[in-house]
C-alpha cells in the first residue's frame, strides 16, 4: 500500500507541480517556446485547454493564468479523492470529519506542499547552476521563476564576501513550511 501511495505522490506532484509553473511562466510572461515551457505544455494540455474554455471572458485574458491554477487545483482534488478512496477517509492525526471537509483539505495541503517542494527544487538548480555554469540559458530562465521570491529576502541578507545567501535562507524557510504542514 505504501508503494501505492508513493507512485501516486509522485505522479501528482509532477502534474500539480507542471500546471503550477506553466501558470506561474504564463504570469511572468515567459516565452513558452523554450525549455521548461515546452514540457510543462505537453503534461497539461489535456486539462488546462478545456478548463480555460469555460473560464469567464475576463479571467481568460488576465494578467494571471487562471486555466493553468485551476487545472493544478482540480489536480489537487482528484488526488485527494483517490486519496480519500484508498485511506478511508482518514487524515492522520485529525478526527475524521468527512468527505466535505476532508477532500478540499487535503487538496489544499498537497497543493501548498508541491508549491514548497517545487520553489526548493527551482532554488537548489539555481544554486547549483549559478556556481557551474552562471551564463547559461536555463539560469535566466531560473532567475525570471525564482527572483521574485528572492527579492523580499534579498533586501534583508545582504551579500557577504560575494556570495549571495539568499537561496540559502529560502531553501531553510522552504524546509521550515513543509516542516509546519507536515
Amino acid at each position: 500500500m505504501r508503494i501505492l501511495f508513493f507512485l501516486l505522490d509522485t505522479l501528482f506532484f509532477f502534474l500539480i507541480g507542471a500546471a503550477l509553473l506553466r501558470g506561474w511562466m504564463n504570469t511572468r510572461r515567459m516565452r513558452m517556446t523554450q525549455q521548461p515551457g515546452i514540457f510543462v505544455m505537453a503534461i497539461t494540455d489535456w486539462i488546462v485547454q478545456p478548463l480555460r474554455k469555460t473560464l469567464p471572458r475576463g479571467w481568460a485574458y488576465a494578467n494571471i493564468d487562471w486555466g493553468s491554477f485551476l487545472a493544478a487545483f482540480v489536480l489537487a482534488l482528484a488526488y485527494s479523492a483517490l486519496w480519500h478512496a484508498l485511506w478511508g477517509g482518514q487524515v492522520p492525526g485529525v478526527q475524521n470529519l468527512g468527505f466535505l471537509v476532508t477532500v478540499p483539505f487535503v487538496a489544499i495541503t498537497f497543493m501548498v506542499r508541491t508549491v514548497l517542494q517545487g520553489l526548493m527544487l527551482l532554488a537548489l538548480v539555481y544554486a547549483v547552476l549559478s556556481w557551474i555554469q552562471p551564463h547559461s540559458p536555463i539560469q535566466s530562465v531560473l532567475a525570471r521563476l525564482i527572483d521574485p521570491v528572492l527579492a523580499p529576502i534579498r533586501r534583508i541578507i545582504p551579500t557577504l564576501g560575494g556570495v549571495d545567501l539568499s537561496v540559502l535562507v529560502l531553501i531553510i524557510l522552504l524546509q521550515v513550511g513543509l516542516l509546519i504542514i507536515a
